[in-house]
């Protein structure tokens, strides 16, 4: 008997040479064959979830940022390793060993409803309005086997969205759009929450879920899925979420709270040129203002990041990217106001603090003479440190008596 005739009559998704699960069958049908399977019937627990990765408009940068994720990292995901997780089966062109029509398969058993464990999808880039795209398609995900017609990504999102228990939007393109829909642009790019629109809901009752940046943070979007995996197991509450979707704990604050370099800018200093050590805000940074947590978190293991490598923030997480921060690297028209007001304070701010430092740099024991070889003076302080040395000791000593 042939090969081709022996596949044939092998259950779908098993090899007819090894009898185990076909390595590159779709992996909705390999995932059949393993040992525990149950049919999902309700919100959690659950012991897998299928992961689909669909690319819109996109550079495969938050692809990138998905692989160097460390808390978790994408391969303890994938083997089932984390505690109170589900294994998630990844089903991404990128990591998946199947390709072609046994890849494109897997979203037929999503759409038809043969998959034995829920589904989520993650849309990488913008949405692109295939109604304008002519004789053509923007982006094209496989053929329906019966008829050869080409079916588009878009057509995928509209399809399997209602049926996901939840829709990711990850990197800026897919949050709000990004630079493809940017002013200009002739394919009609949106992000998915635009395209889905304010009313959907996913089958769990998610709106769409959006961890924006270009590139996005990977530990921002493997947190933001685990917490909501963990709901979606029943263990935790649902995640906070502000009004845009993002995950409320990793984009409430600014960039400029937690930059290395904000303290230069209440002390009126700013950097003149790159590689500057002093805030970067008159170099045309937008950090006080935008959403992120760059700053804190680093881009890959707690390294890295636009201002600990010298580089200004351009706004990449907002809505408003590129459009309403272009030019980038122009100065903003709010430094007018904020950097002069910031240097005229900072002038006597820096100047009260040197003088705190030169006090707070001696002892008790030093007021007559400082015992270095390595002093820049010596003899008691003199003229306005004397003054705020005086100062300190009696405000320290304040409401205190002796006997």
């Amino acid at each position: 008997m042939s090969i081709t005739k022996e596949r044939e009559l092998a259950p779908p998704g098993v090899s007819p040479v090894t009898g185990k699960a076909d390595p590159l069958a779709p992996i909705g049908l390999r995932s059949r064959y393993e040992p525990n399977k149950r049919r999902f019937d309700k919100l959690g627990p659950l012991e897998k979830i299928y992961l689909f990765w669909i690319v819109g408009a996109s550079c495969d940068g938050c692809t990138i940022a998905l692989t160097g994720a460390t808390n978790p990292g994408v391969e303890d995901l994938m083997a089932g390793n984390v505690p109170g997780l589900p294994k998630v089966e990844v089903i991404h062109t990128v990591v998946s060993v199947e390709s072609g029509p046994e890849w494109v398969h897997n979203l037929f058993m999503a759409d038809r409803g043969e998959l034995d464990a829920p589904f989520v999808i993650v849309w990488e880039g913008s949405v692109m309005d295939e109604t304008i795209s002519g004789d053509g398609y923007w982006m094209g995900l496989g053929e329906d086997p019966e008829t050869g017609r080409q079916i588009t990504s878009l057509e995928w999102l509209t399809r399997l969205a209602p049926k996901a228990a939840a829709t990711f939007a990850i990197g800026t393109c897919a949050a709000w759009g990004g630079i493809p829909a940017a002013d200009g642009n002739v394919t009609g790019a949106m992000g998915v929450m635009d395209y889905l629109g304010k009313d959907y809901r996913s089958a769990f009752g998610l709106p769409v879920i959006n961890v924006p940046g270009c590139s996005p943070i990977g530990d921002n979007f493997v947190e933001t899925a685990a917490a909501v995996l963990l709901f979606l197991q029943g263990l935790a509450p649902l995640p906070e979420f502000d009004e845009l979707g993002r995950p409320a704990w990793l984009f409430d604050e600014t960039v400029h709270r937690h930059c290395p370099r904000a303290g230069y800018y209440e002390e009126g200093v700013f950097a003149e040129e790159y590689g500057d050590k002093e805030c970067l805000v008159e170099l045309g940074c937008w950090g006080p203002v935008v959403q992120c947590n760059i700053a804190e978190r680093g881009i890959v293991n707690g390294m890295g990041g636009c201002m600990q490598m010298g580089g200004i923030c351009i706004g990449c997480t907002m809505p408003g990217f590129p459009d309403k921060f272009s030019p980038f690297y122009a100065t903003s028209p709010g430094h007018l106001l904020s950097s002069t007001t910031s240097r005229i304070t900072g002038s006597f701010i820096r100047r009260l603090r040197r003088l705190t430092v030169a006090d707070k740099n001696t002892s008790t024991r030093w007021d007559e003479d400082v015992p270095s070889g390595w002093a820049r003076f010596r003899g008691a302080p003199r003229g306005a440190m004397k003054v705020a040395h005086r100062f300190y000791h009696a405000w320290q000593r304040r409401g205190q008596s002796y006997n």
